[in-house]
């Protein structure tokens, strides 16, 4: 291979690996969606990581991560809902803001008398 068909391949594989990255998919998903076998992937990704983990300097360049977060909507709602602790017969409803201290204080008592 000439020097610059190897510098294509290694442009070819590039966008491949910033391709995969970006797509969220296991390596195994992703080689199967493109026709690409896995040892390749893992060859160039490790190839990549190694060429910038370091600098001119031998620092070691540590490039930030983002994992993607779905949140579900109930878990985004504020409510006012109060919620309801039972500790035998008794029922405490619990309102947000409420006094944590005063709470396990009660519910202490609670439990002792049930």
């Amino acid at each position: 291979m000439t020097k610059a068909e190897l510098e294509e391949l290694r442009e070819l594989w590039r966008a491949r690996v910033t391709d995969f990255r970006a797509s969220g998919l296991t390596g195994a998903a992703w080689c199967a969606a493109h026709q690409v076998k896995e040892h390749q992937l893992r060859y160039w990704v490790g190839k990549f990581k190694a060429d910038t983990a370091h600098d001119s300097q031998g620092r070691d360049d540590v490039e930030p991560r983002f994992i993607p977060v779905r949140l579900d909507e109930f878990a985004t709602e504020v409510t006012d809902k109060p919620l309801s602790v039972r500790v035998g017969p008794a029922v405490i409803e619990v309102l947000p803001g409420y006094d944590s201290d005063l709470l396990r204080d009660v519910v202490r008592t609670l439990a002792s008398l049930c």
